[in-house]
């Protein structure tokens, strides 16, 4: 197999980049990783345009392929890798797994605005606003249904860790980062999410970068996501 190449932003702030790295991670994938410093909301930097067509990162290449989107890298990996199982076998389940997967991506842009995610901090106190309480509250009500009718059998959305704990998992960080009340369903899948060792191994990482962006630095910023 040609070798498998992610290009990821900071890890601190880049939770686009984080969704398809755990994918790989779980898959046992061998792949290098090249951290490509993010330069701030709405600044493309010249190194991240160079390997990427939309400009943002991840991308993945593989051999002469390039795949530049965060979901579609995850689907590529579960295709190249099937013994890994990163979607449910159930089809039912798997036909609900790829819908909030899905959702997350195309979602949420309230949330992600008012609750960047960054993993080196704890962050108490920040007004959230309306939308993006009713983004939390969707949320959660994702993960008590995809918990209720597939999690038997681990303690994953879908029982065994998939693409779609993968897609949520940036938003257990942020739940984190900045303290915010949940149900009990919804804290103990945080606490399962932060537990993974590749979680944790993530976050170690975060917390070595010397490369900060004073923007998702700072508390209550208005900008959203980092990466793509």
């Amino acid at each position: 197999m040609a070798e498998l190449t992610l290009y990821i932003g900071n890890r601190s702030y880049s939770s686009w980049s984080l969704r398809p790295w755990l994918a790989l991670q779980h898959a046992g994938a061998a792949f290098d990783e090249v951290m490509l410093p993010l330069r701030g909301p709405g600044v493309r930097a010249p190194e991240i345009q160079r390997r990427s067509p939309s400009g943002k990162v991840p991308v993945l290449t593989h051999g002469a392929l390039t795949i530049w989107e965060s979901l579609a890298i995850c689907e590529y990996a579960a295709e190249i890798f099937p013994e890994a199982r990163l979607w449910p076998e159930a089809r039912d389940a798997r036909a609900v797994a790829r819908a909030v997967s899905a959702e997350m991506a195309s979602g949420f842009a309230a949330l992600r605005t008012a609750l960047p995610m960054n993993v080196r901090r704890r962050i108490q106190g920040v007004a959230i606003p309306e939308a993006a309480s009713q983004d939390i509250a969707r949320v959660q009500a994702i993960w008590n249904d995809c918990r209720s009718r597939f999690g038997q059998g681990g303690e994953f959305l879908f029982g065994r860790f998939s693409i779609a704990d993968a897609m949520y998992a940036p938003v257990a960080t942020r739940f984190d980062t900045y303290g915010v009340e949940l149900d009990a369903v919804s804290r103990r899948y945080v606490a399962t999410i932060l537990g993974l060792p590749a979680m944790q191994a993530w976050i170690a990482k975060a917390r070595e970068e010397p490369h900060l962006i004073e923007a998702y630095e700072a508390i209550g910023v208005v900008g959203g996501d980092a990466g793509a």
